[in-house]
């Protein structure tokens, strides 16, 4: 009897203290510059200069708090919809080519990439156990650099971050979140999504500064930092696979070379292969929070320049404008429609 009271009272104690927790951070949110979100589901908070949705915000201020980086974690960075599905599944595949060499069974054919690399704010924070292991040392964040983990930013832990043209990432992210509106609601218009976007309230945005951020901070560690262009994979992945995996520490040796080991890599994780997959087409990733969404959502075009379907002149002149603005006097792409 007396280790089921035990039993009881701890429960009881957890509880409490969550409901503490809840209020404190609600209490937090209410002190915070607040805007509109994209769906009508939650409305976004500016931290740090970056804005969030509750329940990502919850797990970045967790991760600051309490997240200790190790020295040979590899963090896959990134602003949303820019690529980061790809690239998770790119460098899953690299560091685990030795465990899964035979590819007709390997773990991607049947488990998405979000599964197989955690994203810190969500996936590890709090959490008594993740899917990262020293043979895998992989992570994922959309947290921009000057908010990062300190053991991170100090810990000499190397980061891969990817990058897309503004007018993609933006389209891109208004697909996804219309998949987050409830169907009996109204989706956001591109109209009133492109307001919030150009005044940087976005999904971990502004776009803009977020990228900057990583570009900044390469300048200062050149060699613990990759920047990958999603362009440039898109159009010759086969060298961003070889330098991915240079810079991962985890090179491909000349017997791996003559296999054609890269190129499989390439094959496997290409767009058209992982979105044709079933595990990719059905099913839903986290389908226990309130950031569960159905798998296929992650995987629509994957195209360059598929912006032109569905911006005006002006929109993307708009668009344009501020990228001239923010990444003048930078080695980054201009991104100018012209």
């Amino acid at each position: 009897m007396d280790s089921i009271s035990k039993s009881f009272e701890q429960k009881e104690e957890e509880e409490q203290s969550l409901q503490k927790t809840n209020q404190s951070f609600e209490e937090f949110l209410s002190t915070l510059p607040r805007d509109y979100g994209w769906t009508p589901l939650f409305d976004c908070y500016l931290y740090q200069g970056c804005w969030y949705y509750p329940f990502f915000l919850r797990g970045v201020i967790a991760a600051q708090q309490h997240f200790e980086a190790q020295p040979t974690d590899i963090f896959i960075c990134s602003v949303p919809k820019s690529g980061t599905t790809w690239l998770k599944a790119v460098a899953f595949a690299i560091v685990t080519r030795e465990k899964y060499s035979d590819l007709s069974s390997h773990p991607l054919l049947s488990t998405m990439p979000h599964e197989c690399i955690p994203f810190l704010e969500v996936d590890v924070v709090g959490k008594e156990h993740t899917n990262q292991t020293a043979e895998v040392p992989l992570l994922a964040t959309h947290i921009p650099y000057h908010s990062l983990p300190k053991s991170i930013i100090s810990g000499g832990c190397k980061i891969v971050y990817i990058y897309r043209d503004p007018k993609d990432a933006f389209v891109s992210l208004w697909h996804f979140t219309s998949k987050l509106t409830p169907k009996d609601a109204t989706h956001i218009s591109l109209e009133e999504a492109l307001e919030l976007f150009c005044k940087g309230v976005s999904y971990y945005g502004p776009y803009w500064d977020h990228v900057l951020s990583f570009w900044k901070a390469r300048k200062e560690a050149p060699q613990r930092m990759l920047f990958l262009a999603y362009e440039e994979m898109r159009k010759d992945p086969l060298p961003c696979v070889k330098n991915l995996a240079d810079f991962m520490g985890q090179p491909f040796s000349v017997e791996e070379e003559n296999e054609g080991v890269p190129q499989k890599i390439v094959d496997l994780c290409s767009f058209e292969n992982l979105s044709d997959l079933d595990v990719n087409k059905k099913g839903k990733h986290r389908p226990e929070n309130a950031a569960g969404i159905e798998n296929r959502a992650f995987f629509r075009k994957g195209m360059i320049g598929d912006w032109q379907s569905h911006l005006t002149p002006d929109m993307a002149e708009r668009l344009d404008q501020i990228t001239r603005e923010k990444f003048g006097g930078t080695d980054l792409p201009s991104y100018v429609s012209d």
